[in-house]
């Protein structure tokens, strides 16, 4: 730490002298097409300073040049990997202002890989299932790792993020097991009545993230079940009642009561149901 001494009683100019601390990648490899982040720290340079940041690859060829702007000493560049990057990519960092320049690690670039073949091991998803989530890679060697998120899909976009999975790459194929768990209240869920574009039931999709290239899988949707138990006021069941489930979607399903005043319905979807009894000649 830098020791300044001076007199008091008197004014002392002190020339602070500015610095670049570090400049590092936020992983050690990328794959071609891939993001990742270059992170620089400096000392003593002013908020809006220019900072030049010049890329290279393994054999000294440039890869482009681009300009930002330091804030509270400290710069986050997200950079894609050059597609004709060979070996590694170098990224020199200047601040021509105060005459600084720092290089950062090479950062390992692997030639351009595909995720593909993203699948559900099924189209819907019930309460304790055990899905299976797989997707096919190419040009990516064993044991590599991969991520693996769950989403909650939006339709505008605003996705809700639900769960991380660590996984790897083995055989050309990434494979990993989600229990699925809706945590939400149902009552939550807009009905068709309310809503503009119809009634849409929960969906979801994973993303793969391998060496800064991602991909998303198509959506998987969740299917619930009711419990219905009909009683008089004495408290005794109404038997074998005809009955009509008006479902969040607005269809709805005829059925009938056990002779204990009970159904139960499965794979409607999920949201507040309404329910009434129909009579019939039948009916008791």
């Amino acid at each position: 730490m830098t020791d300044y001494k001076a007199k008091t009683n008197e004014i002392t100019e002190i020339k602070l002298e500015s610095g670049i601390d570090r400049v590092v990648w936020s992983k050690g490899v990328a794959a071609v097409g891939g993001k990742v982040g270059l992170s620089i720290d400096t000392h003593f340079v002013g908020n809006g300073s220019e900072v030049k940041i010049q890329l290279k690859d393994a054999n000294g060829k440039s890869h482009g040049d681009f300009t930002e702007k330091i804030a509270g000493n400290k710069l986050w560049a997200e950079i894609v990997a050059p597609e004709k990057a060979e070996g590694s990519l170098t990224a020199t960092v200047k601040l021509p202002k105060h005459s600084l320049e720092m290089k950062s690690n090479p950062l390992v670039v692997y030639p351009q890989i595909k995720i593909k073949s993203l699948k559900w091991d099924k189209p819907e998803a019930r309460r304790g299932d055990i899905l299976t989530i797989t997707a096919d890679v190419e040009t990516v060697p064993d044991g590599t790792d991969a991520e693996i998120e769950i989403w909650e899909f939006d339709t505008d976009l605003a996705h809700d993020f639900i769960a991380k999975i660590p996984a790897e790459v083995n055989g050309n194929e990434i494979e990993c097991k989600w229990e699925f768990d809706y945590k939400e209240d149902t009552d939550d869920i807009p009905s068709d009545e309310y809503l503009e574009n119809g009634y849409k039931p929960p969906e979801y999709f994973f993303r793969v993230k391998l060496l800064g290239v991602s991909a998303d899988s198509g959506l998987l949707e969740f299917k619930d079940w009711i419990v219905i138990l009909v009683t008089d006021t004495s408290n005794k069941p109404l038997s074998n009642k005809q009955y009509i489930l008006h479902l969040p979607d607005g269809s709805k399903i005829e059925g009938s009561l056990n002779d204990k005043g009970y159904a139960k319905v499965a794979d409607i979807q999920p949201g507040v149901c309404r329910f009434e009894i129909t009579e019939t000649e039948n009916s008791s």
